[in-house]
């Protein structure tokens, strides 16, 4: 039987469904009224229920708080009630701004979902997203993907039910107006303050979309790359570069020479106002699918004095030509650290020199100019040249993703599950699970990843759903719970061993001309048995020294390509590298640099596969009458290594039949293999095999030989001497054998 709590919620169930039928039966007869090729519209208040704006208790926000919007950028959007309020149901749109939603050019941008089993879309309206039952929830999150440029101001907006049907429309906190950020305006400066507390620690993964698919004009096919992506989180004071500014020394030569040494030089310079320098590796070629190269990545902190993050990488071969961020603001307005910012980059020009294609001779700008965004307009031999003026495809995307907070947290906006796993906040004494019985969970989730990868100390987290709260008086806690973790290999038990290749050649040395790094490397041949992960060094750095005494003039070269794919798959072989040179010596004497270098590569060891002797001839019959068999052995010559074949059966048996026995030796043959019977039951691991005759009475044995196979099977024998009393006078001598297959485990 229902109790009386049951009996409410299924009264209010079937009253919001008796609403949510009126409605859309009103709005459908609204929208047959209009002419033809309606799409759909959102339905409001009718008559049952009270009104609300909801200004006080509930909220629609976008994550940073922003007033413009990128377009194609993805930002995260809630929809929240402040305690102690709640709501049952809700939808969301977004819509053109002075549009009401009839036609499906009237919505702007597309929703994600995050969680399918509290959101999904509005099956009479696709673009609107609704929830999945109606139910007591105080927060929803979804994704959205901001609408191509061109499209004006949008407007989000959020209709939320309550209990008994109060609807709180789309307007005051429920409403949230964004424009499109104009791509020529100045770097928007970042608010005077950050009252974040803690640090956050970010993830910058930038993936290139710069390929002669989507960019085919003039695509320099020959040595195209990005450069070494080169940035820091750093303060309101320093200003790596921005639109309207002057590029200073460090991103001209990253700009027109793809070198960021000046660049971090300039950054370290700095002292306190930046926190992390952020470094990649280029890329060569620019662009090359994910399952052949991973997408380059960094980490960097941030903190209330240092929230904000530049960086740039160069396109190659251009001009002066880049894409990257400026001062990107990663603290909130309401105290808190974004989650997850993502940015599709366009190029822009650094203004030190003049070219207008990829491959333009060099022409410095003279008077140098200001950093600007390149446009489809520029020149008709742009490569990004359009005559009727639309955006430029972007090249590049990036984006910064929180994986890490510590200290004490002071934002007021509740947490999302992916904000508690990622945390790295002091450990929590475990509590036992004292669960209320009124409170119903799902089963515990698998434990998540540890929060550190090295031997500091993390957590990790594993969490569970409450699926029902009997008793509304009782609260219901604990759905998450945390345990101390470290990184792999970081127990505090030494490290079982392991097997380490030699070490390969020096690599060159990376300058040219005076003070450089090399490098050398190793790999793991063997992990350790118990499945830890080998803490010995695989990589060693050490510093260099070409030519000391530097000319001013040297030749101007790019870095270094990639190495190319090893020769061989396995074992020893050699790679090859190669760089461009990019301005030959000003007073005309030789370039005596080198553009090809080649070095010997180590790869794994090559597989080896189980190696056997020829197989031995057949033992004699283990039966003297009747039906027997007979075994024969091969030895392992060579055991497999990294990965090789398996060593196949080195025992074999077969039947064999000597004669028909008689009645005695029938007898005997059953007392035989009732005794050896009772060996197998003693030692059921063993197998045994008998020679014996039927007219020799049974004596002690003698020891097993030694195993022929330390493993994959091998044979054991033993022999007895027993007297046979016949006619004669003296005693006749007759030597019976047992064979036994031993050490049956594989090597």
């Amino acid at each position: 039987m229902m109790d009386k709590d049951g009996v409410v919620v299924l009264l209010v169930l079937l009253n919001v469904l008796f609403i949510y039928t009126d409605a859309f039966r009103r709005d459908t007869a609204d929208r047959q009224s209009r002419s033809e090729g309606g799409f759909c519209r959102i339905f409001r208040t009718q008559t049952r229920g009270a009104r609300r704006d909801g200004q006080n208790e509930f909220r629609l926000r976008v994550e940073g708080d922003p007033e413009t919007y990128q377009p194609g950028s993805t930002y995260r959007v809630s929809l929240y009630a402040s305690s102690p309020s709640y709501f049952r149901g809700f939808t969301l749109i977004a819509l053109k701004e002075g549009r009401e939603g009839v036609t499906p050019d009237d919505y702007a941008g597309t929703f994600k979902l995050i969680d399918e089993s509290d959101t999904q879309f509005m099956t009479n309206c696709p673009p609107a997203v609704t929830e999945s039952i109606p139910r007591r929830r105080t927060r929803i999150q979804v994704f959205w993907t901001a609408p191509p440029s061109g499209s004006g101001c949008v407007t989000l907006k959020a209709s939320v039910v309550q209990r008994r049907i109060i609807f709180f429309q789309d307007e005051g906190s429920l409403t949230k107006r964004l424009c499109e950020k104009d791509p020529f305006a100045m770097t928007e400066k970042p608010m005077q303050e950050c009252c974040a507390c803690g640090t956050a620690k970010y993830r910058v993964t930038f993936y290139g979309n710069w390929s002669e698919k989507v960019h085919p004009r003039d695509y320099p096919r020959r040595a195209n790359h990005w450069s070494a992506l080169i940035g820091a989180s750093h303060s309101r004071s320093y200003v790596l570069w921005e639109y309207g500014g002057f590029a200073s020394e460090g991103v001209k030569q990253v700009a027109e020479y793809g070198s960021p040494v000046k660049m971090e030089e300039e950054i370290r310079q700095k002292g306190d106002d930046v926190m992390t320098v952020i470094k990649t590796k280029a890329q060569w070629p620019a662009w090359q699918p994910l399952n052949v190269r991973s997408a380059p990545s960094a980490e960097f902190s941030v903190d209330r004095a240092r929230h904000l993050m530049s960086f740039l990488t160069m396109l190659g071969p251009s001009p002066d030509w880049n894409v990257g961020l400026s001062g990107e603001d990663l603290c909130t307005r309401d105290c808190g650290w974004v989650q997850r910012l993502v940015k599709d980059l366009v190029p822009w020009d650094a203004g030190t020199d003049s070219g207008v294609s990829y491959e333009s001779p060099n022409k410095p700008s003279n008077p140098q100019e200001r950093i600007r965004p390149l446009t489809s307009l520029d020149h008709p031999q742009s490569p990004f040249y359009d005559l009727s003026g639309g955006p430029i495809t972007p090249l590049a995307r990036v984006i910064v993703e929180r994986i890490a907070r510590k200290g004490e947290q002071c934002n007021t906006v509740p947490d999302t599950i992916d904000d508690i796993v990622a945390d790295i906040a002091q450990e929590e004494k475990e509590e036992a699970d004292n669960t209320p019985e009124t409170c119903i969970y799902s089963n515990w989730s698998p434990w998540s990843a540890c929060s550190s990868s090295t031997c500091d100390k993390g957590r990790r987290m594993r969490q569970r759903m409450l699926k029902a709260q009997l008793d509304p008086s009782v609260p219901c806690l604990h759905t998450q719970d945390f345990k101390p973790c470290m990184g792999p290999g970081c127990s505090e038990e030494e490290a079982s061993t392991c097997m380490m290749s030699e070490w390969i050649s020096w690599s060159p040395c990376s300058a040219s001309c005076g003070m450089g790094m090399r490098s050398r490397e190793r790999y793991v041949k063997q992990f350790p048995e118990d499945g830890s992960s080998c803490t010995l060094p695989t990589e060693e750095t050490e510093k260099c020294v070409v030519n000391e005494d530097c000319s001013p003039s040297s030749c101007v070269v790019t870095e270094w390509a990639e190495w190319e794919p090893c020769s061989v798959s396995c074992g020893v072989g050699m790679r090859r590298r190669e760089r461009m040179m990019k301005m030959e010596a000003s007073d005309g004497s030789p370039c005596r640099v080198q553009l090809v270098e080649a070095e010997k590569c180590m790869m794994p060891e090559c597989t080896t596969d189980c190696m056997l002797s020829e197989w031995s001839a057949w033992s004699e019959c283990n039966k003297s009458c009747g039906k027997g068999h007979m075994i024969r052995s091969r030895m392992v010559k060579l055991e497999p290594q990294f990965g090789g074949m398996p060593c196949p059966e080195t025992v074999q048996r077969k039947k064999c039949r000597i004669r028909k026995c008689t009645r005695g030796s029938r007898a005997s043959e059953k007392r035989k293999r009732q005794e050896a019977s009772d060996r197998r039951r003693a030692k059921p691991s063993r197998e045994s095999v008998a020679e014996e005759s039927s007219a020799c009475p049974i004596r002690s044995w003698s020891s097993w030989t030694e195993c022929t196979k330390p493993c994959s099977g091998g044979i054991q024998e033993r022999v007895m001497n027993v007297k046979r009393k016949g006619k004669s006078s003296q005693p006749n001598h007759c030597k019976n054998k047992e064979i036994r297959v031993c050490n049956v485990h594989p090597c």
